[in-house]
């Protein structure tokens, strides 16, 4: 008998690489639970995808309040049952340079980049454990390589969800959850080599592969 999937949830949901990854997910017959603040932004998306005939739910939550985050979080659960798979899709870009950025505009895109990212990682391995399958996956940046003064708290974030990353990949190999982060490293554009769709199958990749920390992370130059 043929194991029915468990839900993708896509956090920080919108236009782009995580529309373009729900997509992705959505023709692998996942169902999907879209987490997102825009509520006209997220109704629309759910509604078109079930237009298409996809189960699809929406989640208003900021990734960025560890409590909002975790309330979403259970609902999907309620709803769709335990999740199969995490897209964390969260950011925000802040212009810089590095030292007109507050520590409180710092504290906040940290929480958003990155301690969301935890929090959904806490919330959601136990049951993949428990079920010896699933799959983590973050949203990177070149940033996280190569850091502007230009865009501080975002650097951070992405060398911290970089991290953060990898190092989930090596805690949860053993127990046969894939974890792997896409380091975008450009400009993200339709019709380029950077399109949304390109990236979504790298991320499609990402999952299909055995759990590794050795390949946990796919550099995406185009």
């Amino acid at each position: 008998m043929t194991q029915s999937k468990g839900p993708a949830i896509i956090i920080g949901y919108g236009p782009g690489v995580s529309g373009a990854v729900a997509e992705a997910f959505a023709k692998e017959g996942y169902p999907l639970a879209l987490i997102a603040r825009d509520t006209t932004k997220l109704d629309a998306a759910v509604t078109a995808f079930r237009a298409s005939g996809i189960a699809a739910r929406g989640f208003a939550a900021d990734a960025g309040h560890a409590t909002a985050l975790t309330t979403a979080l259970d609902a999907a659960r309620d709803a769709l049952g335990d999740a199969e798979v995490l897209v964390y899709n969260a950011a925000l870009w802040r212009p810089g340079p590095v030292l007109a950025t507050t520590p409180e505009s710092f504290d906040a895109d940290f929480q958003l980049c990155v301690t969301g990212a935890l929090v959904a990682a806490r919330a959601l391995a136990p049951a993949m454990i428990a079920a010896g399958r699933g799959t983590l996956l973050f949203t990177g940046g070149g940033l996280a390589l190569y850091p502007s003064p230009q865009a501080p708290s975002l650097s951070v974030g992405k060398a911290g969800i970089r991290a953060l990353a990898l190092m989930l990949a090596a805690e949860l190999a053993p127990s046969g959850i894939r974890v792997g982060t896409v380091t975008i490293a450009g400009e993200v554009a339709a019709g380029t080599p950077f399109a949304p769709e390109k990236i979504a199958d790298a991320f499609l990749a990402l999952h299909r592969s055995p759990p590794d920390p050795a390949t946990a992370e796919v550099v995406f130059r185009g």
